[in-house]
């Protein structure tokens, strides 16, 4: 009996140390990226026709805790919180007022509804709403 405890013990204590590293390790690729979008949910109008020219992007800064990017048509900044796999968006701060379609609309939209993120297999960034996938980014060149 004090063999089946230990073992257990043991077994519980990798799962706690895993999870932790693994978590290391997704807030590590979230920070050293930019990543461009490649889905995104809701939307009756065909991916291409939102983002005919560019795709949005996103990137997070560590130190000052704010993301910016490209919603495809004009920039974007906004404060963003991070905890482990939950994050929240602060309103975008003034941007350039160029229109280009309902692409721009419609991503930031979408950005107030994320409250976690996550990795998908193939390494791209998943920003959802609860366990629903929202957006999909894939790693772009800085």
């Amino acid at each position: 009996m004090r063999t089946f405890v230990r073992i257990l013990v043991l077994a519980f204590i990798i799962s706690v140390i895993s999870c932790a590293s693994h978590s290391k390790k997704s807030s590590s690729a979230l920070f050293d990226n930019q990543w461009e979008l490649q889905y995104i949910t809701g939307p009756r109008i065909a991916f291409g026709g939102l983002y005919p020219n560019k795709k949005p992007k996103i990137s997070f800064d560590r130190a000052t805790k704010i993301v910016q990017g490209n919603n495809s048509c004009n920039g974007y900044r906004a404060d963003y919180s991070l905890d482990a796999y939950k994050i929240s968006f602060g309103e975008p701060g003034p941007t350039t007022m160029m229109y280009c379609g309902e692409g721009e609309k419609v991503f930031l939209n979408t950005m107030k509804k994320v409250n976690a993120y996550g990795f998908d297999s193939s390494g791209n960034l998943e920003l959802k709403m609860d366990e629903v996938v929202l957006m999909r980014f894939s790693k772009s060149p800085k």
